[in-house]
């Protein structure tokens, strides 16, 4: 038997016939395509963190509980007793704990769409059937539909990103509370763009008993540490923290994140730079003839170009060495559509200049 027939034969078709999650060679190019942070540590931050990780024993297996960073983690977020913290290799990792705990054959987890595509990968990896629920035409949550949704699918588990992610706008107070009221499956607000909203619904933990909260500190400028939180009632996170591999945050990650937890000042100081250039690069792309731009409360700008155009654009883009994500084709409701991340202001303006050049020339 060749090597095909057997991965035809004992790989579930569903998983052979997945799209693997592509990320471009960004090398030379001016990224922001990824919603990361731009701004590195100054070197005396730098120095005292590399002091750190040399103090850092690596012929040890890390805490497998990640005690102190998670409660650390507690009171940054100042959580009461009643709630507990769930560590993840990145937020993904953590989307797919909750698939594996709330998936399976005849179980449903259900999002409002557009949104961020792990949820339905996550879904498709265990075997858990996807509902995206359309959203309005001006790209919001259509609670109407969300609610007729639940009742009629029944979900084990609703996601909703606060901000969103691919388009940058909030989720209601009204919406969250009337999705958690209408189901008892679990619901996830997904906060990974927390820092540049200045909202969460971590307020309301205590509240409801089926609601918990996701975080990302890949955001905030640590990508490269992949490490994502949950927080929630600790009967739920004590569920979950059964399915989660041992030592899943390794010793550095955990020794550089109690360490920005100390320094967190500087990652919020960064954030709100983030947030006056989100604002200055709003308002040059509002002025672009042929540009509509959709309001963002997170660390990137979603706009829509001229119809047919948004691949001209994005190549045009690339050959100038500025590196978008073009989400035309990815959903109904992006027809022509590019995001772009908030970068520096040079890099703002890198990618400002190319964007005006290419237009003109289309």
């Amino acid at each position: 038997m060749s090597i095909e027939a057997r991965i035809h034969r004992w790989i579930r078709p569903d998983i052979i016939d997945l799209e693997p999650y592509h990320v471009p060679d960004a090398r030379g190019m001016t990224k922001l395509d990824a919603m990361e942070n731009p701004y590195t540590w100054p070197r005396e931050l730098r120095d005292l963190w590399l002091q750190r990780l040399a103090e850092t024993p690596l012929n040890r297996y890390p805490d497998a509980a990640a005690n102190e960073l998670r409660t650390s983690l507690a009171s940054w977020c100042h959580l009461n007793s009643a709630s507990e913290v769930l560590l993840g290799n990145g937020s993904d990792e953590l989307i797919q704990i909750l698939a594996l705990a709330l998936g399976g054959t005849r179980r449903t987890i259900l999002a409002p769409e557009p949104t961020f595509v792990m949820y339905r990968l996550a879904a498709k990896y265990t075997g858990t059937d996807y509902v995206g629920v359309s959203s309005s035409d001006a790209l919001a949550p259509d609670l109407e539909a969300l609610l007729q949704a639940i009742a009629t699918h029944k979900p084990s588990c609703v996601f909703l990103s606060h901000p969103n992610n691919p388009t940058g706008g909030m989720i209601e107070t009204q919406t969250v509370e009337a999705v958690v009221a209408a189901t008892d499956g679990l619901v996830v607000v997904d906060e990974a763009y927390h820092a540049f909203c200045g909202h969460s619904y971590a307020n309301l933990l205590p509240k409801y008993d089926n609601l918990i909260v996701m975080r990302t500190f890949s955001k905030l400028g640590l990508a490269g540490l992949r490490l994502g939180f949950l927080i929630g009632p600790r009967e739920w996170l004590g569920v979950l923290d059964r399915i989660r591999l041992p030592y899943n945050i390794n010793a550095l990650t955990q020794a550089s994140a109690l360490f920005a937890l100390e320094h967190m000042a500087w990652f919020e100081e960064r954030a709100s730079e983030i947030c006056v250039e989100r604002a200055a690069l709003s308002q040059r792309l509002s002025k672009l003839p042929g540009v509509e731009l959709f309001p963002s409360a997170a660390n990137f700008l979603l706009f829509r170009v001229g119809h047919g155009c948004a691949g001209a654009v994005f190549d045009g883009l690339c050959k100038k060495k500025v590196l978008i994500k073009n989400l035309h084709g990815t959903h109904a409701s992006l027809v022509d559509c590019l995001r772009v991340t908030i970068g520096t202001a040079e890099q703002n303006g890198v990618f400002f200049i190319a964007l005006k050049e290419q237009l003109a020339a289309d």
